[in-house]
């Protein structure tokens, strides 16, 4: 155990055992960033990441690893308690007992599953694939659980408990698409230690205690699948319920950089009506119309298709000042409120700008002390709280009842879904394939406008590079972006094939159909490097059966 580290007999032994699971930690750390994800693990309330202290153990033998040197420094049988707490030294190990200082760590559990005593994911032990990366922050004042694993896995992880199963198949592989190109290009990354954190701050990924045949399934089918737009991965947002109308990135969003609101416009987020006879809902009248009816669309199912909020004045009044305290810290509350800052009694409050699906963006408070600006949906929705709870969404129209005298007596808001509303709405794709029969191609057509699908993009210079995908009906083409070579060689499906390069001089890509040599389903790509120093940018785009979508069901429904 971990007082023999440092014997000389027991050093040759850890060689040995280094040789058996090289390949696996060469796994872990793969040179790919597309082939491991690593996720940040929170507590049973999904708040707080950095750890004090911590039990792991691992449902078959683990082998606890210097992240430094990768080498192995002991092994711990099943179901054994693996404690580590924080010192001023660095990370105190304790196993049966005995107790050691190490700086970073890596557990492995090569033939079983990775867990963290106590912590619970849907009622049950969190469990996990991959590895645990045990690393203390910058500031030396805690540590982090960081869950190493495949991306495949990953998703096998986050669609379940993203998306509903009984939802369908074709919705699933919608999902699993999004969550794939989520994890891969994160809106923002607030730890340099990990990419994603495993709740909603990011998405939900509660580990491999809560895998579903059917969302397994649906990860499989999308191997190695993608949105692209441009070349290049999209940023692929979803929310539960839009509300019949999808928004447009830039008015709901603030700049991750730069903080500045509305954010520079994404082409493929833009508002997208469920209907295409849905007019823009950017005023007070039309928002009230669309939002107070229960017009059919994809979202209709949905609990939260349309809700509503009552306050009394009084007690609005009394919300108001928590929150446009607590919401004057992002920024987005004009003036910002100070502490113990009197703001008067509610006068009025006035929608002053609407996005495409009547999304408030900005909103005015008018008080008796004064008038408080208020920008950004979920800003919007903090500082409506009701119960303590944010709003659903920030489709929401104000209604005020007055009292004999002109006075502000009640606020009554009327709305509609959770949720930003920006990219796809899940409740709205989980309509589109199960009352529509939409494949998963056209759910995610409709709500990313403009994309298409394939592997991701890779450069291809001094190593070949192989890549898997799933071709749901056979057809595909080599996308060529950048090269200064004059062929391809590449493999596919085990067979070799070369392909002139005509890169044409007036547009950004060239095309070669592949559709011959593809399967219906599972399928292998390898690229190889080109000589002479030269490089191609390259991906496989998949070639799908389009369909206009059939309204004629959800009018009925």
């Amino acid at each position: 155990m971990l007082e023999e580290y440092g014997n000389k007999k027991w050093k040759a032994l850890l060689s040995a055992i280094f040789i058996t699971f090289a390949l696996l930690l060469n796994n872990v750390y793969a040179s790919n960033d597309y082939d491991v994800v690593r996720v940040g693990i929170t507590d049973n309330k999904f708040q707080n990441v950095k750890k004090q202290e911590i039990t792991l153990y691992g449902t078959a033998e683990c082998e606890l690893c210097d992240k430094s040197t990768k080498t192995v420094i002991t092994r711990i049988t099943p179901d054994t308690d693996i404690k580590i707490r924080l010192c001023q030294k660095g990370l105190i190990v304790e196993i049966n007992g005995h107790s050691k200082v190490f700086q970073d760590l890596v557990l492995i559990c090569p033939q079983g599953l990775l867990g963290v005593r106590d912590l619970l994911r849907k009622g049950q032990p969190a469990l996990y694939h991959g590895a645990f990366e045990i690393v203390q922050n910058s500031a030396r004042d805690g540590f982090y659980i960081v869950n190493l694993v495949e991306l495949q896995e990953y998703l096998k992880g986050v669609v379940p408990n993203e998306m509903p199963v009984r939802f369908g198949l074709e919705a699933l592989k919608a999902q699993a698409v999004a969550a794939r190109n989520y994890v891969l290009t994160p809106r923002t990354q607030a730890y340099k230690e990990f990419s994603v954190v495993d709740s909603v701050a990011s998405q939900v990924y509660y580990g491999a205690n809560t895998e579903e045949e059917l969302s397994t399934r649906a990860v499989m089918e999308t191997d190695g699948v993608v949105a692209l737009y441009n070349n290049e991965l999209i940023l692929a947002l979803y929310s539960s319920t839009a509300g019949g109308y999808t928004e447009s990135y830039s008015n709901a969003f603030s700049d991750p950089n730069t903080k500045v609101f509305p954010a520079p416009t994404k082409h493929y987020l833009t508002a997208v009506p469920d209907k295409s006879d849905f007019e823009v809902i950017d005023d007070d009248i039309k928002a009230k119309a669309f939002y107070e009816s229960k017009v059919p669309s994809f979202d209709i199912e949905s609990p939260y298709y349309r809700w509503s909020k009552e306050w009394n004045v009084k007690e609005l009044e009394e919300v108001l000042k928590t929150t446009l305290l607590a919401q004057s810290k992002t920024g987005f509350v004009y003036p910002a409120v100070r502490e113990n800052e009197d703001i008067g009694k509610i006068k009025d409050i006035k929608v002053m700008k609407r996005g495409n699906s009547g999304k408030i963006m900005e909103v005015e408070i008018l008080t008796s002390k004064g008038c408080y600006t208020v920008l950004k949906e979920l800003v919007v929705r903090r500082v409506f709280q009701k119960d303590g709870v944010s709003l659903p969404s920030a489709n929401a129209v104000f209604e005020k009842k007055l009292d004999n005298y002109g006075n502000v007596q009640t606020i009554v808001v009327y709305g509609g879904g959770f949720g930003h509303g920006v990219g796809m709405s899940q409740f709205g794709a989980g309509f589109m394939a199960t009352k529509l029969r939409q494949p998963y191609y056209n759910i995610l057509r409709h709500y990313y406008t403009g994309i298409n699908l394939g592997t991701v993009p890779v450069t291809v210079s001094g190593e070949d590079v192989k890549q898997t995908f799933w071709a749901p009906i056979g057809r595909a083409q080599l996308v060529i972006t950048e090269t200064n070579a004059p062929k391809i060689a590449v493999m596919i499906n085990g067979k070799e094939h070369e392909f002139p390069i005509a890169m044409p001089i007036f547009h950004r890509e060239h095309k070669i159909d592949i559709s011959r040599y593809v399967d219906d389903g599972f399928n292998t790509v390898t690229y190889h490097a080109p000589s002479l120093g030269r490089s191609v940018k390259v991906y496989v785009e998949l070639v799908e059966k389009y369909g206009k979508i059939n309204q004629h069901e959800m009018e009925d429904d």
